[in-house]
């Protein structure tokens, strides 16, 4: 559930040749898209996804970014809990790490409406860094809690194992 309702939060818009959001692009040097797909809900779309990279590809010890683009309105608190339900079963955290992680990321995701964006930024060993249609929203300095949260879509774990494959498609280093 928290994966279709943070999907449909962020989808972005192209430029010229396919370049990177500018907030992408301030955050990754040669950022190039690696992937992108749609999740969906029993047949319903929630939200279409695009993973951003450097020019060394997708790597745990390396930034990237995550971009959602909603495919409908969706309540900012369910976004939330959805994400800690999804967090659980890849067996992310503690009980007490993923009830602390719920309580910031209710104080983080907005309610959304179709065409809202919301992209994350992974930050190795800084956290990550969280935008709203382009501007800065939030920043959590807590690494646990970026790989638990960018692990919802990209851990091998993930319940969207299709979603993460379409992602993960050119993720190599170039």
């Amino acid at each position: 559930m928290l994966l279709s309702v943070f999907a449909l939060l962020s989808m972005p818009a192209f430029g010229a040749a396919g370049a990177a959001p500018a907030h992408i692009e301030e955050n990754l040097s040669q950022a190039r898209l690696a992937g992108k797909g749609t999740y969906t809900w029993f047949g319903l779309a929630i939200y279409e996804a695009e993973l951003w990279v450097g020019d060394k590809g997708y790597r745990t010890d390396l930034p990237f970014a995550l971009e959602l683009r909603y495919a409908r309105k969706l309540d900012g608190v369910k976004i939330a809990e959805a994400s800690a339900d999804q967090m659980e079963k890849i067996g992310a955290g503690s009980a007490v790490q993923r009830a602390q992680w719920l309580d910031k990321m209710k104080t983080i995701f907005p309610d959304v409406k179709e065409g809202t964006r919301i992209s994350g930024v992974f930050v190795p060993g800084g956290g990550a860094r969280f935008y709203l249609d382009g501007k800065a929203l939030a920043s959590v300095p807590d690494p646990e809690f970026a790989r638990a949260f960018f692990g919802i879509w990209l851990d091998p774990a993930t319940s969207a194992r299709s979603l993460r494959a379409a992602l993960l498609k050119h993720a190599g280093a170039r």
